[in-house]
């Protein structure tokens, strides 16, 4: 009597706990149902058909732009840069420096983002703040500067992935990668990114769940190794206040602190922290596959600069502490992976180099990622004729699969220069961190000179909104005129840089592109929400999926 009396009890137990999570699961289809449906709502509003499939949640999104930062993959690529221009002062005082109003650049982006949540990001904001007459050539001229900058980024860290591939074979031989076996190393990166991407949403967010780990687990093992391994480590002093300037291309010419001043040093020493804290804009492109974007996808952005910050900081402190040789580790090949090689050994820098290029594969999937959704927008809103592949979605993964490949066939092409000289391939990159911020500078700057026309959504920063997006708006000022500095001294072909030129280059097409294209710019819903034409789809949501033929 008492066992089955206990069995009893037990079974209803059972039961109650089955209905409790029964109900617990019901409940949270609900809440996922509701902000999917506010989603689809919020985009229809906008004039846009629910097209990609919303899977995406705040860690995930959050993922998505932490994984573009990627410091474990921009701070290694990048490290030498800091090392000869400025040295350590300037890396450990200048990221604290940059991290600060590259936060106030995210809180001002976020803002807009939650009033605007679509994949077209900064150009279709820019359309939404400006007045109608305008609209449409200045979310033109911003689009171009946003796409051309996404391209050139995914270039960037998709090469970067390549690079690290080739350092850590090249550990403890004698074998020295060319530039064209780096670029076969790339195309193969770029395969094999492209193919996960095409897999769909669902795959990215497993990606986003393994990727995060990744590259704090990454950042851990690094930071512990080298410290604990280092045979000697370098005092506070040298850390916090030893300036370095090494901005000569030979030893009898003088560096920039000579012929201008220290400060000069110390201003063109930011970009390694600029650079390297870009790419939290990509959650504002997944928008449409996240889930109450509106709320989520700001947050993303503002807490993936957080956390990469603090863990950028917190890395470049461990590597200057532990390095052995400044020159040596200045001039290799590679400045972190000598860091590596020094404090642990061949096999122990091997390891750690596997950390690295992990969060740089991560990185630049998720570029690819986010610059399709950017580029199935600009095309679903006509900004590039005879390309309306880019805005087909696959049927089966509810991908702009089109837009994923050309992304990746453009990343290709601007890299071919690497075979010639590298100045030119600098050259060509260089438009990645400068064109990406005037796309933001853009719509930030409409926001203040047009605020009457700005309404805020669900994520906004109340009395501080207007001051926040004035120091955005100036620090983007001040960090379009340090890309544009020379950072070399004496100023020559090879050393020139090259950023004012490829500014111009966007700049010159899209203004003379413009009175020829500007009949198919602007044939969607983009149209109806800057001039209050009437719906061309009869009151239907607007659909560009198509079927592969």
């Amino acid at each position: 009597m008492v066992t089955l009396c206990m069995t009893t009890v037990g079974t209803k137990v059972v039961e109650t706990t089955a209905v409790s999570n029964t109900l617990a699961k019901g409940i949270r289809e609900v809440e996922v149902g509701r902000a999917q449906t506010d989603d689809e709502a919020t985009l229809e509003r906008m004039g846009y058909a629910q097209e990609l499939r919303r899977d995406l949640t705040l860690s995930q999104s959050f993922g998505v732009s932490f994984s573009v930062i990627s410091v474990l993959t921009s701070i290694p690529y990048l490290f030498y840069y800091g090392l000869t221009t400025g040295g350590p002062a300037v890396m450990v005082w200048g990221w604290f420096f940059v991290s600060i109003f590259t936060m106030s650049v995210g809180l001002a982006m976020a803002e807009i983002c939650s009033a605007y949540p679509t994949s077209g990001g900064p150009y279709f904001w820019a359309a939404m703040l400006s007045n109608p007459q305008n609209a449409p050539f200045v979310s033109w001229v911003t689009g171009w500067f946003n796409l051309i900058g996404q391209i050139a980024r995914t270039a960037a860290t998709s090469f970067a992935c390549a690079t690290f591939i080739t350092v850590a074979a090249a550990i403890n031989t004698d074998w020295v990668p060319s530039a064209g076996q780096t670029l076969g190393v790339f195309v193969a990166v770029l395969f094999a990114q492209g193919l996960i991407i095409s897999c769909g949403v669902r795959t990215l967010r497993f990606l986003s769940n393994l990727s995060v780990p990744w590259v704090v687990l990454g950042i851990g093992c690094v930071v512990i190794a080298v410290l604990a391994k280092a045979p000697v480590h370098q005092p506070a002093s040298f850390v916090f206040r030893t300036f370095i300037d090494y901005t000569f291309i030979a030893i009898d010419t003088p560096g920039w602190s000579q012929r201008a001043s220290p400060a000069y040093v110390a201003v063109i020493g930011l970009y390694m922290a600029l650079s390297a804290l870009t790419g939290f804009d990509a959650s504002a492109y997944m928008t449409e596959e996240t889930h109450n974007a509106a709320r989520t996808a700001p947050i993303a952005i503002v807490t993936s600069i957080g956390a990469s910050a603090l863990l950028g900081w917190i890395l470049i402190l461990a590597l200057l502490f532990s390095m052995q040789d400044y020159d040596a580790t200045a001039f290799a090949f590679n400045s972190v992976a000598q860091i590596f090689f020094d404090t642990l050994g061949p096999n122990g820098a091997i390891v750690l180099m596997v950390f690295v290029i992990g969060a740089a594969f991560w990185s630049g999937t998720f570029a690819i990622a986010s610059n399709s959704r950017m580029l199935y927008a600009f095309c679903r809103d006509g900004a590039i004729p005879g390309c309306q592949l880019s805005r087909k979605i696959h049927p089966g993964t509810r991908t702009p699969l089109y837009a994923v490949w050309l992304v990746c066939l453009m990343s290709f092409i601007i890299s071919l220069p690497i075979l010639g000289d590298y100045s030119a391939y600098a050259g060509v990159l260089s438009i990645a961190p400068i064109g990406l911020y005037i796309s933001f500078g853009v719509p930030i700057a409409l926001r203040v000179i047009y605020a009457d026309r700005f309404v805020r959504g669900p994520f906004h920063l109340g009395r501080y909104s207007y001051p926040i997006a004035i120091v955005a708006l100036l620090w983007t000022a001040f960090i379009t005129i340090v890309f544009c500095l020379p950072e070399l001294n004496p100023v020559n072909a090879l050393t020139f840089n090259y950023a004012p030129v490829a500014v111009a280059v966007v700049l010159a097409f899209s203004l003379a592109s413009w009175p020829f294209l500007s009949r198919t710019w602007l044939t969607g819903a983009l149209l109806r929400q800057t001039t209050g034409a009437p719906p061309a789809h009869n009151g239907k949501r607007r659909s560009s999926y198509l079927p592969f033929s």
